[in-house]
């Protein structure tokens, strides 16, 4: 199973039980709540990641205008390595994630996995983004 079809079974697996009931992630007991917080989390993630691209992006940008002509746009250079990293992100969290296959905790661990490697590349995305 693709990682996108992982992310979108385990949301629609976990949407009734969300929505029956708020998620306490401050406790949760069942694996469903497990699931569905590590879900949560990951959203919170790359929402930051999000937000990080765009100052990133326009550095890439602003390194181009002074750039040596016939150069790989920088912006190109950082389209193609989020992309990568993207792929390899997923693949990653696949592979850690069979530590529980077929298990109940095989998209809980996906998720958790999806979560620190994102949090890792909003860190490298802001440090891209700072000035020298």
């Amino acid at each position: 199973m693709t990682a996108a079809a992982r992310i979108l079974a385990a949301l629609l697996l976990t949407a009734p039980a969300c929505a029956a009931q708020q998620l306490d992630c401050t406790n949760p007991t069942s694996q469903v709540e497990m699931t569905g917080c590590a879900s949560q989390a990951w959203e919170a993630a790359d929402a930051a990641l999000n937000a990080a691209w765009g100052p990133a992006m326009e550095r890439a940008r602003a390194l181009d205008e002074g750039g040596p002509s016939g150069a790989v746009p920088a912006a190109t250079l950082l389209r193609d390595a989020q992309r990568a990293w993207i792929a390899f992100r997923d693949a990653a969290c696949d592979a850690e994630a069979t530590k529980a296959r077929g298990g109940t905790a095989q998209n809980m661990l996906f998720y958790i996995c999806l979560e620190r490697l994102t949090l890792r590349r909003t860190e490298d995305l802001k440090t891209y983004a700072s000035e020298y």
